[in-house]
């Protein structure tokens, strides 16, 4: 039975109650996620060997061949140094831990960095940090769960990353803006986007690389329906060309989480640290950056950055203007564009495109981002740059998610959806999914059969009462470029009620308006000699 997000949940909670007192609150999340990272290839591993057994009918043999021949596991794990023989110590518990994940990192290059990155036998004035008792404890209420690939969804560590991050780290600030994309919104990107053998899917803020895992799992999904199979039934030759995956990611701890993830799902990944929006990491040879088929991402909603970032890019990317202070959406947005392929020449020299469908990209935002400065007098830097990709003919559609399905915020979101290569030609797809979710405590849900009724009427382009809308390019336009689904798309009459966090925004955008006006009443006034 795969661990549900409640049970998930509680045991986190007593996971992190349990050490309660030796470390700060903020610190939690520095020690169990690393060990859940070590339980899970621990966990994996013993499941790889097993099946190794079944094959060979021995399970001494298995072992000996995992040990020889590398390429029968995703990692290999050392007899002394899996999760079963660490936690059997008595004594020294710190100390064989810390050897043990080092151990592991040795053995699997790829790991380094990865695995090893906490000292369980750290010392402060003097002191153990977190002693052998509670380490003990830790590694013990840990243990309650198995964490295989068959035991778990596929990104198990984004979630307890976000969890323990909403539980504990926000008084310190940390939490600001990190956002982890629930199961069934990156299950419907995935299927939005639907990729072929051999694309390339990039994620300029990867997190812990569920888009892009949901994305390989897609496809792993398409080709065993195609060959007849059970998804997990699929041998390594059946999928001839897989995704190339590509990612960026700005905080470390959230960036070995997308190389763990990326291993244990044997995914061909290249995740790179660092800030996309200041420095992106995947350029070609000439300073321009690499494009690829499809583009994921679920970037910080109404993020700030200096206009100097904007003003100095090296890269070419923001033509289409200079997204206001008080939000970066689109900004991203011309980040992702840049960063996709031209369908007509394919993806960048550095790359071969896969299925030849290039140039697809779904991305999720705060509501605003499809409406701010629809409607206002004059002009509106967010309104005007949405109103270019508009006029450009690369807006395909934009779907309206429910309330409350992300953790740091109950604000429904967007997934907006550009396409350089439309099937339908000066149309664009409103979907209004406010309704289709699960209720749920502390966060709702939209199960796959709600994800399957959202992909199927994108996939088949219709229109459907109470659901969705197919509206022109020229009513986009006498629509001042609005494109939020519920302007379009009403559920029982009902008028939609303005998310707080986009009233923020709006504030924003006004104090920022009128700073600009005040700034050029005084120049004038200076002129005149007032």
């Amino acid at each position: 039975m795969t661990l549900d997000i409640t049970t998930l949940e509680n045991w986190l909670w007593e996971a992190a109650c349990s050490i309660r007192g030796p470390l700060d609150a903020p610190k939690y999340k520095d020690y169990i996620l690393p060990l859940l990272f070590y339980k899970r290839l621990s966990d994996v591993y013993a499941d790889e060997v097993q099946r190794i057994t079944h094959e060979m009918g021995d399970a001494d043999l298995a072992r000996e061949l995992a040990q020889a021949d590398r390429s029968l596991t995703r990692a290999y794990v050392p007899a002394d140094a899996t999760w079963a023989e660490v936690r059997k110590r008595t004594a020294d518990l710190g100390e064989r831990l810390t050897g043990a994940v080092r151990e592991i990192a040795r053995e699997n290059p790829e790991l380094k960095g990865v695995i090893d990155i906490v000292d369980y036998n750290a010392t402060a004035a003097g002191q153990r940090i977190l002693d052998d008792d509670n380490l003990a404890r830790l590694m013990e209420i840990l243990n309650r769960h198995r964490l295989g690939l068959r035991d778990a969804e596929a990104d198990i560590l984004g979630s307890a990353y976000q969890y323990l991050l909403r539980k504990f780290a926000e008084g310190s600030g940390q939490s600001a803006g990190e956002f982890y994309t629930p199961t069934g919104v990156a299950k419907l990107m995935a299927c939005i986007l639907d990729p072929e053998e051999g694309d390339s899917l990039y994620d300029p803020t990867a997190g812990s690389g569920g888009l892009l895992i949901e994305g390989q799992l897609r496809l792993r999904d398409k080709v065993a329906a195609r060959l007849g199979k059970a998804p997990h039934d699929l041998k390594p030759g059946d999928i001839q060309k897989p995704l190339k995956l590509y990612g960026q990611e700005i905080l470390p701890i959230t960036y070995a989480m997308g190389r763990m993830n990326a291993f244990l799902h044997d995914m061909d990944a290249q995740i790179a640290l660092g800030d996309t929006m200041k420095a992106p990491r995947f350029v070609n040879d000439d300073g321009s950056l690499m494009t690829f088929d499809k583009v994921t991402a679920n970037p910080m909603w109404n993020q700030t950055f200096a206009a100097e970032v904007y003003e100095n890019d090296a890269y070419n990317r923001f033509t289409h203007g200079t997204p206001p202070g008080s939000s970066a959406d689109w900004g991203w947005i011309q980040h992702m564009a840049a960063s996709l392929a031209d369908p007509s020449t394919g993806a960048s020299a550095s790359l071969s495109t896969g299925s030849g469908q290039g140039g697809k990209m779904a991305v999720v935002l705060d509501t605003g981002a499809v409406s701010r400065g629809s409607g206002n007098q004059g002009s509106n830097r967010e309104r005007d740059i949405r109103a270019k990709f508009v006029e450009a003919g690369w807006v395909e559609a934009v779907i309206l998610m429910p309330e409350n399905l992300f953790y740091n915020t109950g604000a429904p979101g967007i997934i907006l959806v550009l396409n350089k290569a439309k099937a339908h030609a000066g149309e664009i797809l409103l979907i209004n999914a406010s309704k289709l979710f699960t209720k749920g405590r502390p966060k709702n849900e939209m199960t796959d059969a709600h994800v399957q009724q959202i992909a199927g009427v994108y996939l088949k382009w219709e229109a459907v009462d109470e659901l969705s809308a197919i509206i022109t390019q020229e009513e986009a336009v006498r629509n001042d470029y609005n494109l939020s689904p519920s302007r379009y798309v009403t559920m029982n009459g009902g008028e939609p009620v303005l998310p707080l966090e986009e009233a923020v925004v709006l504030l924003a955008q006004a104090e920022e308006a009128r700073a600009e006006a005040d700034a050029g009443l005084r120049e004038v006034l200076g002129e005149l000699g007032f």
